[in-house]
């Protein structure tokens, strides 16, 4: 490189009108695309698959789960001209997730996007935390889904454009509010780290993969309701307490607040955005109300 241009010159191209020709449904359209999502067999990522199903695409689930949640399979049925398909996969194994990915090209033919979800949080004290339990979540959140993220982007650079994606793909990296700050009334803080090296991977890779025509943003939820959120407030209340009334909008998100979103992030509503990490917290990123 030695200081010298290393990318090919660009031409202008010269199109001010074609917005005229794009519709916002064409934009938000995941027709015949085929989204990866690690975590997806319940909670946030199986929300993913029901909003991708719903503007046409495809989903191939890898989890650690022997069995998804039963509202995988209403998707199914809900969805009978789009291919879904779960596989047990344990994302902090190399070898094992790269074999996943070589059988859902092989059974979907390509892939357009990727998801990932697959992560886990233990509330415990940090002097009391012990290495292997600080290393499962390093291994998860992060480790996950940088080997997600490459093993995705090599297919993705490598495969044949097509009418319905010409190049590259989109993915998009499940981060956390706890990122930025630390969780009132709990002790997460190998959790916030992977959160933020997962903030900061995205901003790196959507950089080094952009000449590709890949695309890498995150989203950063605050307090979301899902079965395992519910359990957790029905255990200790005074968490149920804190998650309703810390967010200036006085709720937990739902995660019907983060489809429209993902589906944003994956189509090509968002073509110009990458390495952007988007907070999704009821306000509580901005500040706490009295």
């Amino acid at each position: 490189m030695n200081g010298q241009l290393v990318q090919p010159e660009q031409k202008l191209k010269r199109d001010a009108d074609g917005f005229l020709r794009r519709t916002v449904w064409d934009l938000f359209s995941l027709k015949s695309r085929t989204i990866v999502i690690t975590g997806g067999a319940r909670g946030i990522g199986l929300a993913f698959a029901f909003a991708i199903a719903e503007v046409g695409g495809n989903v191939a689930i890898l989890d650690a789960l022997d069995e998804p949640h039963e509202h995988f399979y209403e998707l199914q049925n809900r969805f009978k001209d789009l291919k879904f398909k779960s596989y047990k996969v344990d994302v902090t194994k190399y070898d094992v997730l790269e074999k996943a990915f070589d059988q859902v090209v092989k059974d979907f033919g390509r892939i357009d996007g990727l998801v990932t979800a697959a992560g886990i949080c233990t509330d415990e004290p940090f002097l009391e935390r012990k290495p292997e339990s600080v290393a499962r979540c390093i291994n998860i959140n992060v480790l996950g889904t940088y080997y997600a993220a490459q093993l995705a982007a090599a297919q993705m650079a490598r495969q044949e454009p097509t009418d319905f994606n010409q190049r590259g793909g989109s993915m998009v990296f499940i981060a956390s509010i706890a990122a930025y700050v630390a969780s009132k009334g709990q002790n997460t803080s190998d959790y916030c780290a992977s959160k933020g090296a997962v903030v900061s991977l995205c901003k790196a890779l959507g950089v080094e993969l952009a000449a590709m025509g890949i695309r890498v943003n995150s989203i950063s939820p605050g307090y979301t309701m899902t079965d395992m959120t519910l359990d957790l407030c029905d255990r200790m209340p005074h968490l149920a307490h804190i998650m309703t009334t810390e967010p200036p909008m006085r709720r937990m998100a739902d995660r019907t607040d983060l489809k429209g979103l993902v589906v944003y992030l994956l189509s090509e509503a968002s073509a110009y955005q990458t390495s952007e990490d988007i907070l999704v917290t009821g306000g509580i990123h901005a500040g706490r109300l009295l």
